[in-house]
């Protein structure tokens, strides 16, 4: 019998694939004797343990049927005729929704260098080998003394309790236990703001440039986009639409990808007009922690006497990503309808993990792991710009920008076309370029990469400097011949 395995998980899940295969495909016809276990596995060169799970499962899926004394046989299936294939045509969407999410633009933004040597991702918190030790703890710890019931879609209360204290010793903000609500990281936060504030078409007052994320979020969600121009000192409020939005996203902490930092001034213009508007204000607190200059700044919601800010928080920036747990602190007049949606998305967040993670903030792990990143990236973000100053020189110029875990650098005397060519250049010799073009509405005047310094080690990042100056010299400005390395 000729049954090809194809490599996919364990050898007697790849078995029952293989002859499900063979049964559907008419190979095997009902009635057809199966060869005893032992000779299948001696013709196969498995473990007669191996045949016997297969056909265990076969059985309980009906595809077989046993016979004392005389072995296995094909079951007699009811089989409906065959589907032809579509070939290539495309099925129209199914609503309104799935027709809009087809047309956003650069889904796969993070994912263009994939396997890269020297891949300089942004938005991938430092990688801390002591962290995966003592989170394994944490879950242990959690796992034999929590609860297996589903948590309530508030969230874990003793997690929330710990997320007030640190908000107010770090961030400056007031609030309690029963404003917060756990969520899935900052793309859930997104997606229940929309949910629950906005209809489609309503609009929405975005930063420019902006977080993908939440753009793809809002887009499908059928939102009108009003993008508004930032600065050095963040948002322009004075170009905030004179028709109030229901919503606006802002990144005032550490504007994302630019990094500028929104000024006292701009953040109070900014609240009176949400009051005076009656809108919304989201502000997304993705890495406010991370500031190598000295203390984090408070936060815009720390300012808030109207009662119009929702702060959205994550600890999947700050510990590791696969971890997928934020929070939001609502507006006491949201908090219900958010608690509501919530439910209806997926009922809770995953409770050992918060439970893990409620015991990690409370014995003060959470407040070291923090510590040693911040080192860690302040030394990595240094030698970054040293490297970009030896190898680029005057090529690029770096914003300041002492925050955060990336670095804009603009290209100067490139035009856009150009700026492709160095990035299809700089993947080819093994290093990953990002544009920040693509977080704008429209492509800005010159071209720019974000340059991110997690992933890689201070010596990876020496060597990724040199590679990038290798190819602003083999890529320059002014179009040309490509030189290629020797």
């Amino acid at each position: 019998m000729f049954l090809d395995l194809d490599g996919d998980g364990p050898q007697y899940a790849q078995l029952t694939r293989a002859l499900k295969g063979a049964i559907l495909d008419g190979r095997m016809v009902a009635g057809t004797r199966l060869p005893s276990t032992r000779e299948l596995a001696q013709q196969l060169e498995v473990s007669r343990t191996t045949v016997l799970a297969a056909y265990e499962q076969l059985r309980a899926e009906g595809f077989i049927n046993g016979r004392i004394g005389s072995g296995s046989y094909v079951s007699r299936l009811q089989l409906a005729p065959a589907l032809q294939p579509a070939g290539n045509a495309t099925v129209p969407p199914a609503s309104r929704y799935a027709e809009r999410a087809r047309k956003l633009r650069n889904r796969g933004i993070g994912g263009m260098h994939y396997g890269l040597r020297y891949d300089l991702l942004y938005g991938d918190p430092v990688t801390n080998p002591a962290l995966n030790a003592a989170w394994g703890r944490e879950l242990a710890r959690a796992a034999a003394y929590s609860s297996l019931r589903v948590t309530s879609s508030w969230g874990l209360p003793a997690l929330r309790q710990q997320i007030c204290d640190y908000l107010a010793r770090r961030r400056g903000v007031q609030t309690r236990p029963e404003n917060v609500q756990i969520v899935t990281g900052t793309q859930q936060a997104y997606a229940l703001c929309a949910r629950v504030l906005l209809d489609e078409g309503d609009t929405v007052a975005l930063e420019d440039p902006n977080y993908f994320g939440a753009y793809h979020v809002l887009a499908a969600h059928g939102a009108s986009l009003y993008p508004v121009r930032t600065d050095d000192d963040g948002l322009v409020c004075a170009e905030l639409p004179d028709t109030p939005p229901k919503l606006i996203s802002v990144t005032p902490s550490h504007q994302f990808p630019t990094g500028s930092v929104m000024s006292l001034p701009r953040r109070l213009e900014l609240l009176r007009y949400a009051a005076s508007k009656r809108c919304w204000i989201v502000e997304d607190d993705y890495d406010g922690e991370l500031r190598y200059d000295g203390h984090p700044l408070a936060a815009l919601r720390s300012l808030d006497d109207s009662d119009r800010v929702i702060y959205v928080g994550t600890f999947s920036k700050t510990l590791f990503g696969a971890l997928r747990i934020g929070y939001m602190v609502l507006p006491t007049a949201l908090r219900d309808d958010f608690n509501a949606a919530k439910y209806l998305s997926d009922m809770s967040s995953p409770g050992i993990e918060q439970a893990a993670l409620a015991h990690f903030m409370e014995c003060g792990g959470f407040e070291r792991h923090l510590r040693h990143a911040r080192r860690e990236l302040k030394t990595r973000r240094e030698v970054l710009i040293a490297g970009l100053h030896q190898y680029a020189g005057e090529r690029v110029q770096v914003v300041h920008s002492p925050a955060g875990m990336h670095v804009v650098a603009w290209l100067e005397g490139y035009d856009h076309a150009r700026a492709e060519a160095l990035i299809a250049h700089a993947h080819d010799r093994g290093l990953g370029l990002h544009p920040i073009a693509p977080h704008y509405f429209a492509p800005p005047s010159r071209p720019g990469l974000l340059l991110g310094y997690c992933n890689l080690s201070i010596a990876e990042l020496r060597e990724a400097m040199r590679l990038f100056g290798e190819c602003l010299d083999a890529v320059p400005a002014r179009a040309g011949r490509i030189r290629r390395p020797a």
